[in-house]
């Protein structure tokens, strides 16, 4: 008999198996996928660390979460400084001076400043009714019209003007020369691979692979006290009241004959025409040098069945289904309930971790 099943074997739930190994409690964790590490899994090919399920760079302004990592792995300096392809011309991400710069031709930040405000008041709405006229309102047309509009909406698979105005409610302007993505003062790439962080955390855990849980439930269940759960709660409750909405990716990774493709680790196709909204070029997470590299272009898709869960869809109606489920899962006293999935929020991995950690606090510290 186990203390705790702990289904799924991403960062939340493979935390929360380390953390009460580590205080005596037997554990088994369950995994749909063949590999541990969730969404986090990165396959070396040619030498690289691939990023299978898209770019993770680890960031946070936290020192405890930091230190909470860094035991195990050490990390490298690898800094986030995307770039935004818009019909072969470059600019930098996130809109900063030499974004600016590049539009218009402006140097200093009161020039930039006078611009975006002279633009803002031409297209300015009142009570902006969606993403585009919301856009519009805290950066003007020319910044929209490149750097927003068509990767938006390839990224969701509608126009822009049929999305709410939350999705954007500010968007970063930096009027300094930095082109660094993240604030936060802790940013980097584990060395070898977040792989490293995953096979220390479940190093002496019992783990089994290629199991969905859902199809043998009762049969896992018997097997321990209690479970948390990490997967998709409209799927634990089978669908009960319908299914909440995702946007699901395709990811097509290729290696190239070539020592450096892009000269960037991201670069983001901005322009209606290119059916992918990014570029990964994975060799430059780690600063690798080698003959060959690997990349993989990034398409979005809408979630059916059979994919995997992105990003979700948070607007008013798949928040009131979801509330739904989240008060059933409110009555359970067996199960607990974690994670992006379980609790139908994007999250970056600091945050993850945290929650994980709270988890662990209020359950095993008694």
């Amino acid at each position: 008999m186990y203390d705790y099943l702990v289904v799924g074997a991403g960062l939340y739930g493979a935390i929360f198996a380390y953390e009460a190994h580590k205080k005596g409690y037997r554990v088994l964790v369950v995994e749909k996928r063949n590999h541990i590490g969730g969404n986090l899994y990165t396959k070396e090919i040619e030498g690289i660390n691939v990023h299978f399920y898209g770019p993770h760079i680890f960031h946070t302004s936290k020192k405890e979460i930091w230190e909470y990592l860094t035991q195990f792995v050490e990390f490298n300096n690898f800094v986030n400084t995307p770039l935004a392809n818009y019909r072969g011309a470059i600019y930098n991400l996130p809109f900063n001076m030499n974004t600016f710069n590049k539009l218009w031709g402006v140097v200093t930040p009161r020039e930039a400043q006078e611009k975006i405000l002279q633009q803002q008041k031409e297209y300015y709405s009142e009570e902006p009714k969606n993403l585009e006229e919301q856009a519009l309102n805290l950066v003007g047309p020319e910044i929209y019209e490149k750097l927003i509009k068509h990767y938006t909406e390839k990224q969701w698979g509608t126009k822009a003007s049929n999305l709410p105005a939350f999705i954007i409610k500010r968007l970063p302007l930096r009027f300094t020369y930095n082109n660094n993505y993240f604030n936060d003062k802790y940013q980097g790439i584990p060395i070898g691979g977040y792989n490293n962080i995953f096979n220390k955390l479940l190093k002496d855990i019992t783990v089994e692979l290629n199991v969905d849980y859902l199809d043998y439930r009762s049969h896992y269940d018997a097997l321990a006290k209690k479970v948390l759960y990490t997967g998709s709660l409209d799927e634990f409750y089978d669908y009960r009241f319908g299914p909440l909405q995702y946007r699901s990716l395709k990811f097509e990774t290729e290696v190239l004959n070539e020592a450096n493709f892009q000269g960037n680790a991201v670069v983001n196709y901005t322009d209606e025409k290119t059916k992918y909204t990014r570029i990964i070029e994975h060799k430059h997470f780690e600063f690798k040098e080698s003959d060959k590299t690997v990349i993989t272009k990034e398409y979005p898709l809408k979630w059916q069945p059979g994919l995997n869960r992105y990003y979700p869809i948070n607007d008013q109606f798949n928040q009131e289904r979801y509330l739904k489920y989240y008060q059933l899962a409110k009555k359970e006293e067996k199960y607990l309930f974690g994670g992006r999935l379980a609790e139908y929020r994007y999250y970056d991995m600091d945050l993850i971790i945290e929650n994980a950690l709270k988890l662990v606090e209020k359950e095993l510290i008694k």
